[in-house]
């Protein structure tokens, strides 16, 4: 299936970063990507995966545990796309930006058994569900095709998210997951900060975790992602 599914790519997909009109495969068995746009050079990586569902695995695997934290610390890694197939179809497929990887997502397996052929060897799994919504840009959404200029303009929209710095994803991601779970589209900092105890668990060197949402917050404002309404109040801005 990994041959049909990468076939399907190659006869199939755009790039979603310029709007090229095809991606180039990379001979098998590339280490680092396995498709590339000509135009931009961005480069991608497919994982697919049989699946009766139309929702996305909350965790796919992956390769090697330390290649991948090197290759994300090092800010290497390519853009990934996930999909799910079923009966021959493409259920879903989802870009997530390379930007959008943090360390925190990589889940370390269990080292292989001294039985196995390559024993001793740690692979790892990638948390899709520890990914913000806005990090997930489907392509295909339960069978149904999004527009091309729409997936394009979206990716162009976070974007503006990027940084050159891994240290400074950790948190914002971590506030922008609170604010998705905010059922409403307006909110108050009463509402961010409901989610001030399980902040300081993921960051417990942080002593000063209110001060800290409301940076963050003044940040995703500044990049159009929510907008200040009154002091105190916010508002959630759509993509």
């Amino acid at each position: 299936m990994r041959v049909v599914t990468e076939n399907w790519m190659a006869n199939n997909m755009f790039c979603p970063i310029c709007g090229a009109s095809i991606l180039r495969q990379y001979p098998a068995n590339q280490p680092v990507a396995d498709f590339y746009c000509e135009l931009c050079q961005a480069e991608f990586e497919l994982k697919s995966y049989k699946s009766k569902t139309a929702e996305i695995k909350h965790k796919i695997t992956d390769g090697a545990f330390n290649k991948m934290i090197e290759r994300i610390t090092s800010l290497n890694n390519p853009h990934l796309f996930v999909m799910s197939y079923a009966n021959m179809e493409v259920n879903n497929l989802v870009l997530i930006p390379n930007f959008f990887f943090t360390t925190e997502i990589i889940e370390k397996r269990p080292p292989l058994k001294e039985t196995a052929r390559r024993s001793g060897w740690i692979g790892c799994n990638i948390e899709i569900g520890n990914i913000p919504d806005i990090g997930k840009i489907f392509i295909i959404q339960k069978g149904a095709e999004r527009n091309k200029s729409e997936i394009i303009e979206q990716y162009k929209q976070i974007q503006k998210l990027q940084t050159s710095k891994i240290e400074k994803r950790g948190w914002m991601f971590d506030i922008i997951q609170c604010v998705e779970r905010i059922p409403n589209a307006e909110f108050g900092l009463n509402d961010i900060y409901a989610f001030s105890a399980e902040l300081q668990k993921k960051h417990p060197e942080n002593n000063f975790i209110k001060d800290k949402i409301r940076q963050q917050l003044q940040y995703l404002r500044d990049k159009g992602f929510i907008e200040f309404t009154t002091r105190g109040h916010y508002k959630k801005k759509s993509l």
